[in-house]
């Protein structure tokens, strides 16, 4: 009756030091907090020469690359990091500017701190107008994988639209 009630005493004494496991650092689900949403920096479209191309073909059989017709959604609503087993998921939420939206991307920016990934949310949409509708209607989801090689070094992402932007950081 000794052995029982002394396991029993010591596995609810190991069991109630395990109570900061969920704030602590090496817990995964605590990498990333909660997003919050940031003002957007305006482009300064001035700077660039619409007369001047950026890139020509290096040879004859060179096709033109495809216009990237993409445009960054309205609203970003909710941004998430999820750990996995070799990596992580970026899950987005936007909300439109209309209905009909589609080919989303969450498309990397290039020119950004070291210790920042940024994306893009951009939507195609159809060239026929079409209606606004209400925010349900207009709500679109995209997710980016990333590897622990990507994210190694990384304390912030971001992910920006048209007027608004989220980002999480590492705790």
């Amino acid at each position: 009756m000794r052995k029982p009630l002394a396991l029993l005493m010591a596995g609810s004494l190991l069991l109630a030091g395990c109570g900061g496991w969920s704030d602590s650092r090496i817990n995964p689900g605590n990498w990333f907090g909660k997003s919050k949403s940031t003002p957007v920096a305006t482009a300064a479209s001035g700077d660039v020469n619409p007369l001047i191309p950026e890139k020509t073909g290096l040879g004859i059989f060179d096709r033109p690359e495809e216009e990237d017709i993409s445009l960054p959604a309205r609203q970003i609503s909710e941004l998430r990091v999820e750990p996995t087993p070799n990596g992580a998921i970026i899950y987005a939420t936007a909300i439109a500017a209309r209905q009909g939206g589609y080919d989303l991307a969450l498309k990397r920016v290039p020119d950004t701190a070291a210790d920042t990934l940024e994306y893009t949310f951009n939507v195609v949409y159809p060239e026929a107008g079409t209606p606004t509708g209400n925010e349900h209607s207009r709500t679109l989801r995209a997710a980016v994988t990333l590897s622990e090689q990507d994210l190694r070094g990384i304390r912030t992402i971001r992910v920006s639209g048209a007027e608004n932007a989220r980002e999480t950081r590492r705790r």
